[in-house]
């Protein structure tokens, strides 16, 4: 089974919620299956995104069976929460990227090579985007919603610019950070620039 297919399976068989036909609808209409998940870090490939969101996902996932477990009503809400989190915190690279080329050396020669460039189509922000394209279609559960505007932590340009929020996000919804772990996880022990 392809990362498409799997990510499909994933989301038919744990989001429920109303609206959630509509999101996978437009996600099929997207570019989010081609995109890559970054343009020099990790999954820079064409379907990139999509097999790093279901990475984030399977950490997701993995970490609130161990961590929170109790704190759903049932293992269908977790695996349904897993899912919105892990499957979507990225839905923000939809039409962020576009395809083009770079001269490279190789062997002191000039070698056209395809490659990625930045190009944003809706210049929202990162993880505010994700909750706002993601809210269009699901309603989200406040953790979930401050889980996908947080899930870059330290590395989201807020932070940065010295908003402390994500501390306080941090220390009221333990979600975010697990999402931001199995996003951090998922980028460096699973996956590899290329």
């Amino acid at each position: 089974m392809d990362e498409k297919e799997t990510f499909l399976q994933i989301y038919d068989e744990a989001i429920k919620r109303e609206g959630a036909d509509k999101l996978r609808a437009y996600l099929l209409r997207s570019d989010f299956f081609e995109a890559p998940a970054s343009i020099r870090y990790h999954s820079n490939r064409a379907g990139g995104l999509c097999s790093h969101s279901v990475n984030v996902y399977r950490r997701l996932l993995q970490l609130l069976l161990q961590e929170r477990a109790g704190a759903y009503a049932d293992e269908g809400a977790l695996r349904e929460t897993a899912a919105v989190c892990g499957l979507l915190h990225d839905v923000c690279k939809i039409g962020y990227y576009r395809p083009d080329f770079r001269n490279v050396k190789e062997d002191g020669v000039w070698v056209r090579k395809p490659c990625y460039v930045r190009d944003e189509a809706y210049p929202f922000g990162h993880g505010e985007k994700s909750v706002f394209v993601v809210g269009r279609y699901l309603r989200l559960t406040a953790e979930e919603a401050m889980a996908i505007n947080w899930h870059m932590g330290g590395f989201d340009a807020r932070v940065r610019g010295g908003d402390g929020s994500v501390s306080e996000a941090f220390c009221k919804y333990p979600l975010a950070v697990l999402l931001h772990v199995a996003d951090l996880e998922a980028t460096y022990l699973d996956e590899k620039s290329s």
